[in-house]
């Protein structure tokens, strides 16, 4: 995935795009990064993953928390719904509404269909097929 990933990052700012995360990308991939491996986590030290987020930083906007995402929320996951894990999905959403954000790309696609006003992109639609 991290080939699509950064196939992705690189096709997107090479177009002059506007990359965005929330608070929540960052606490997300923390989580990841300092699991352990057997864990499905990436087993680095927090030091590793600060630095991997310190880069990440240079590439895009870190949009802010502000009090209508909660309201925002809330009103998602009634509408919807929502239950379990995928209430921190329906969080992006809240913010993506908040700051009029239209696009999400993301690996797990299925998980956001049921929000009809946003558009969800898989990392390998964005980057250019070769010509073979």
């Amino acid at each position: 995935m991290h080939a699509a990933a950064f196939g992705a990052l690189d096709s997107l700012i090479r177009s002059g795009e506007t990359l965005v995360i929330v608070p929540q990308n960052i606490a997300e991939f923390w989580n990841v990064a300092t699991r352990p491996s057997d864990q499905n986590g990436l087993g680095l030290t927090p030091s590793e993953a600060d630095e991997r987020i310190t880069k990440l930083e240079s590439l895009v906007t870190i949009l802010p928390e502000t009090p209508e995402i909660y309201s925002e929320w809330r009103k998602l996951v009634v509408t919807h719904s929502v239950s379990g894990v995928r209430v921190f999905d329906a969080r992006l959403v809240a913010s993506m509404h908040v700051h009029g954000v239209k696009d999400i790309v993301t690996f797990n696609v299925n998980d956001y269909l049921r929000y009809p006003d946003i558009r969800v992109l898989h990392p390998t639609d964005l980057v250019p097929k070769s010509d073979e």
